[in-house]
């Protein structure tokens, strides 16, 4: 079947019809995937569904209040004890689960309402979609809801997804009609019909995290980081035989492995892919790590992927029918190199895949940050500001307009999309986010419906944080979360669970709590997570300050596979539904190394065809009855 579901779960009403929703749900091909999980109502009727295919369900019961937590680990019965007895609203199991590492989503019922959430960061969400018969079912796979709903896919929201970049509010919006994301930060809160009516309320939002205020200094705010890191790897891969890492050679990876291998794993295999840059210092850097990391009573191995075994870019494109990701993925091109790494990680017996993503978004610092510093101290602010300015050729006078621009998110959001060409690249970056430019393969009606998406936004928009470089964070490690779960999703298809423990909401909070001008600077190569690792990371190795690129590796894959790139053009799904003109697409395949696509990025695209015909062609025939596991306390979900 195309579109193979990785674990998914939904939350269904105490009623007839929400039990035959239940008997409606998809079954995925027969890959080793365990029984479905019920988490009953006390009318014995079904709760929680989960199909967990590698996340661990857990469940407590006390009379009529419930917990249900799935996440990388099981949860003891005594924790879920102590979070949910003398809980009686969201409030005070919230401030009980802030000490709870992993990245898990929460389904509770507490004084007669239901209310799910995902994480802060973004990495697990929450949708939400009303049945005609059940009314409004929740679930962490928006195509599950569109399945049991019937939701046609929308256009606009598919339009959207061509972009390169989908800042918020937009990155909510779901692929198909009546199909709603809940926000990151926020929850849903499922109210119970009253006595005597027959319907419940609808579902309402209700915000359950705030980030913290950047008070902590840096030796403090390290410490807190490392303690979120290391709780974070232990609740995924500690008591693990057998583990792998992605190790790049860059500092992300680099601290994930050495924060794996305090775990005490009896073998720990590491993965470099060679690049084929002749100048990339990433594999000397992997190789400087494993020599720091040898002892003769560890059972470690580093594997080198050779550069002319690693795909290019784009290739084996119809492979990504195997997964049905939540949506389109700017990073789908890379499938086949990420499935090669992940395929190689599985061949060594590994149980656990960790990799380091998430690095980026929250150690590198973005300009836009210099913004806020701007407001409390503008002479560190403009100290920081011109040193990265020499760094990036920034002209003063233009950086000087940026930093002094007041514009309010509404007004960015309103005009954050172009027919103009791509800002150059020594354009200050200091607004709200990234403005984009309209690919000239967008037809008319795709041009008229992202327009359309980014007003109608703009007219009630709110930012993530009242401040600009918070709002410009916080929505950047958001849509890292979401690029991930493709690399989820492939070891869903490989049999190999994959962890980027970054993405934990504690260090999330870690970070963001220390001081602005101690947490990024243009001097030092991410100070915080450098100081985080001290003790646990090698110090020769928290000396490197370069990070390798792949652009060549994209720009070559373009002519290694345009026939294949060619292909998708004939018969494109993109052109059937009005977005994009597949003769230009056609003849842009057929010159590579094209100006346009030299300023034009082909990938968001290239995802949106490759997803569109798995999305359309994901549902087998055959259905799902909950007639397997059904958990009624936390012992038996142990088992």
């Amino acid at each position: 079947m195309p579109g193979l579901l990785r674990d998914y779960f939904v939350v269904l009403p105490d009623s007839v019809a929400g039990h035959t929703v239940a008997g409606q749900l998809p079954a995925p091909e027969a890959t080793g995937a365990g029984d479905v999980v019920t988490a009953p109502h006390p009318s014995g009727r079904p709760w929680v569904l989960a199909r967990p295919r590698f996340r661990k369900v857990s469940h407590l019961r006390r009379g009529g209040d419930a917990l249900v937590l799935i996440g990388p680990d099981r949860v003891p019965e005594a924790v879920l004890a102590g979070l949910l007895e003398g809980a009686r609203d969201r409030a005070a199991l919230e401030r009980r689960l802030a000490r709870l590492p992993g990245l898990h989503h929460v389904i509770a019922h507490l004084s007669g309402e239901t209310w799910i959430r995902g994480t802060a960061s973004g990495l697990r969400r929450i949708y939400h979609a009303r049945h005609p018969q059940a009314g409004t079912i929740a679930s962490d796979r928006p195509a599950v809801l569109a399945h049991l709903t019937g939701a046609p896919l929308d256009d606009g929201a598919l339009a959207l997804r061509m972009l390169d970049f989908l800042p918020h509010p937009l990155s909510r919006r779901a692929l198909w009609r009546g199909v709603h994301e809940t926000g990151a930060g926020y929850g849903l809160a499922l109210p119970v019909a009253a006595p005597g009516t027959a319907a419940a309320p609808g579902p309402r939002e209700y915000r359950w995290w705030e980030p913290p205020p950047p008070e902590l200094p840096l030796a403090e705010g390290a410490r807190r980081v490392g303690e979120a890191v290391a709780a974070s790897v232990r609740v995924h891969v500690g008591g693990l035989d057998r583990i792998s890492c992605e190790l790049s050679g860059g500092l992300d990876s680099t601290a994930l492995t050495f924060a794996a291998r305090a775990t005490g794993p009896v073998e720990l295999s590491l993965l470099t892919v060679a690049a084929r840059d002749r100048y990339s210092e990433d594999e000397t850097w992997a190789r400087k790590a494993v020599e720091e990391a040898h002892d003769p009573t560890d059972a470690l191995a580093h594997h080198i992927i050779p550069a002319d075994q690693a795909p290019y870019f784009y290739a084996d494109l119809t492979a990504t029918s195997a997964e049905l990701n939540d949506e389109p993925l700017p990073v789908a091109p890379g499938r086949a190199r990420a499935h090669l790494l992940l395929s190689r990680a599985h061949a060594t017996g590994s149980r656990y895949h960790l990799t380091g993503y998430g690095g980026d978004e929250l150690f590198l610092g973005l300009p836009h940050a210099y913004q806020d510093l701007f407001h409390g101290n503008p002479l560190t602010a403009w100290n920081h500001l011109s040193g990265l300015r020499h760094q990036l050729g920034w002209p003063l006078l233009p950086t000087l307009k940026a930093l002094l621009n007041r514009s309010t998110f509404p007004q960015w959001l309103a005009g954050a999309v172009t027919t103009e060409p791509q800002p150059v690249t020594r354009t200050p970056l200091l607004s709200w986010g990234v403005r984009q430019s309209l690919r000239p393969w967008f037809t008319d009606h795709a041009r008229t419906l992202i327009a359309e998406e980014f007003g109608t936004a703009a007219e009630r928009a709110e930012p993530i944080d009242r401040w600009r470089g918070r709002h410009v964070d916080i929505d950047a490690v958001r849509m890292g979360a979401r690029h991930f779960q493709a690399m989820e999703d492939i070891g869903m298809t490989i049999g190999l669970p994959v962890a980027a423990p970054f993405y934990d909401d504690r260090v999330l909070e870690a970070t963001l709590a220390v001081r602005l001008p101690e947490r990024i600077s243009p001097w030092r190569y991410k100070p915080l997570l450098v100081e985080a690792m001290r003790g646990v990371v090698p110090d020769a190795l928290l000396a490197r300050t370069t990070k390798d690129h792949m652009s060549s590796d994209e720009h070559q894959g373009l002519r290694e596979h345009a026939p294949e790139i060619a292909d998708l053009w004939t018969g494109s799904r993109l052109a059937e539904h009005g977005l994009v003109d597949a003769r230009h697409l056609l003849r842009l395949a057929a010159e590579p190394f094209s100006p346009v696509l030299v300023e034009h990025s082909i990938s968001s695209t290239v995802a949106g065809e490759t997803w569109l015909r798995t999305a359309e062609n994901a549902w087998p025939t055959p259905q799902l009855t909950p007639t397997t596991t059904t958990v009624t306390t936390t012992s038996e979900a142990l088992q």
